[in-house]
């Protein structure tokens, strides 16, 4: 289904129905439970390798400035603008997303309404936001509320307005419901992100809800202040410990590794997937003691740390795979949002918004920055945050190939509580975005939204003037079956929903201000 044209994709689906850990004796209804219960979970950043190498590996990633994809049958890809149908319908049309986290919930809503427990539904309409989340900030409108079946997928679509309307009030009842039964656990076995502890849940909805708060902040700033203020009273991650991140392999292969090695044959960097320039200049720059956890070092003669620049002109695997790659573990866990991210939330409503976020922007900014090196064990936090001349790297390609001569930013890390607004939020975002790496999709959805960080354009942008190379893509274009299988309502999105053409240049609801 998810054919390519290239060597990236070897079919080896993971089986989402099974669960890793082989949970011992069960009831017929306790196993059905684990079953749904992580196949929704599956669902946010797939357990299988080929739709995660798509929606993670070659989108997320790379249209956020972390990887550049390094196969040279890519000459149609995001990276360059034009991908292929199979690639941009990924999100939308893959049966690992919507079709799963559908069919699963539903199970689990009819589980409950006869057990009287309501905690795996609350837990589940958690999960199904920040599933659905990722897939609207995608397109832009989307079919949600009219979805009553996984297998009737054909329904009108929703505005992104109305769709951010829906996830706030899921949350909102999501986060009280288990707030109302903060003492009725589920087996560990349903839930590996927090071991079904519903107060731990919550915190991750009421994050998740700040999320989405900021992200409607310029373009609906009363209701991103009522929804953020909420959230944080609610009571938000802080800690590590705290993290939500899907371990869920522990005794099978996490597929962003597998994704990122596809064609590896004995590389030391990795092979379909390496890191991006625009990442490593920043690090660089900053002598970022974090690039060891990041990165893979490159093989290139006395050149630790370089990225391959996204968009290649020119590209072969005989050069191409001495540039760094990205350090991750076969069994390391899905990263779906951390303290440091919220940290970088909450500094943002202070310093640009005046929200109310329960302290101060310059503390908020300075725990983000310690609580990612805390989270990959760096050192040297503090010298780091009093660092106020350091700036990003120059690109220097070693290899003459793929050459850079423009400046990247001037933002240094040092918080400057008398800079502008434009400044602060740089610095904030900057930040932020090194903290989310192996989280694409949130830095290419942040980087929409205001621009930050600054990111060295692609080498060679094959929109045929669609997309500018300055800002990138917007969203995804529709899936072409949308226009074969849902043609009327498709149409009705883009005439009336979408704020302009179905091409990657339209930019999303959140984004237009």
């Amino acid at each position: 289904m998810l054919a390519i044209g290239a060597t990236a994709c070897t079919g080896d689906f993971e089986n989402i129905n099974s669960n890793p850990y082989e949970p011992g004796d069960l009831t017929a209804d306790d196993y059905a439970l684990v079953s749904q219960m992580n196949n929704v979970a599956s669902c946010v950043m797939s357990s299988d390798i080929n739709t995660l190498q798509f929606t993670d590996a070659l989108l997320g990633g790379t249209l956020g400035g972390y990887y550049s994809d390094a196969n040279s049958g890519f000459a149609e890809s995001f990276a360059r603008y034009n991908p292929k149908n199979d690639w941009s319908r990924v999100f939308m049309k893959s049966d690992r997303i919507i079709p799963t986290l559908y069919a699963n919930y539903s199970q689990i809503e009819a589980q409950s309404e006869n057990t009287g427990n309501p905690v795996p539904l609350a837990i589940a309409k958690i999960i199904k936001v920040a599933a659905m989340s990722r897939v609207t900030d995608c397109y832009g409108p989307i079919p949600y509320s009219a979805i009553g079946t996984p297998t009737d997928l054909a329904v009108p679509y929703d505005s992104q307005e109305a769709v951010y309307d829906s996830f706030f009030e899921d949350l909102t009842d999501a986060t009280a419901t288990l707030q109302e039964n903060i003492g009725n656990r589920l087996s560990s076995n349903s839930d590996y992100v927090y071991s079904g502890d519903p107060a731990k849940w919550i915190l991750f909805g009421n994050s998740l809800k700040l999320r989405l708060a900021m992200r409607i902040s310029f373009v609906a700033p009363e209701k991103a202040r009522k929804m953020a203020e909420e959230a944080v009273a609610g009571g938000v991650i802080e800690h590590n410990s705290d993290n939500a991140t899907w371990k869920y392999f522990a005794s099978m292969t996490n597929p962003l590794y597998t994704a990122v090695n596809y064609n590896n044959d004995g590389s030391t960097t990795g092979g379909d997937t390496h890191a991006a320039a625009d990442i490593i200049c920043y690090m660089n720059g900053y002598s970022d003691p974090r690039r060891e956890a990041y990165f893979m070092p490159s093989t290139f003669e006395d050149i630790e740390y370089v990225g391959l620049r996204r968009g290649w002109q020119e590209f072969d695997r005989t050069w191409g795979f001495s540039f760094s790659g990205v350090n991750v573990g076969p069994n390391d866990p899905l990263i779906w949002m951390t303290a440091s991210e919220v940290a970088f939330l909450r500094a943002e409503g202070t310093a640009i918004h005046n929200f109310n976020m329960g302290g101060r922007a310059e503390d908020f900014y300075n725990r983000g920055i310690e609580l990612s090196f805390e989270q990959w064990g760096a050192t040297g936090a503090g010298e780091y945050l009093a660092d106020d001349h350091s700036t990003p790297q120059a690109y220097a390609d070693p290899t003459g190939k793929n050459p850079y001569n423009g400046a990247l930013s001037s933002i240094t890390i040092k918080w400057n509580n008398n800079a502008p607004a434009a400044e602060k939020l740089e610095r904030i975002i900057t930040q932020k975005w090194i903290a989310l790496f192996f989280n694409g999709n949130e830095a290419w959805a942040e980087y929409r939204r205001t621009g930050y960080p600054q990111l060295i354009p692609v080498a060679y942008n094959g929109s045929g003037g669609v997309v500018n190379s300055a800002t990138g893509p917007q969203r995804m274009p529709y899936p072409q079956e949308e226009y074969t299988n849902n043609a009327a309502n498709v149409a009705e999105a883009v005439n009336t929903l979408l704020g302009g053409p179905d091409n990657m240049a339209t930019k999303v609801w959140w984004a237009r201000y």
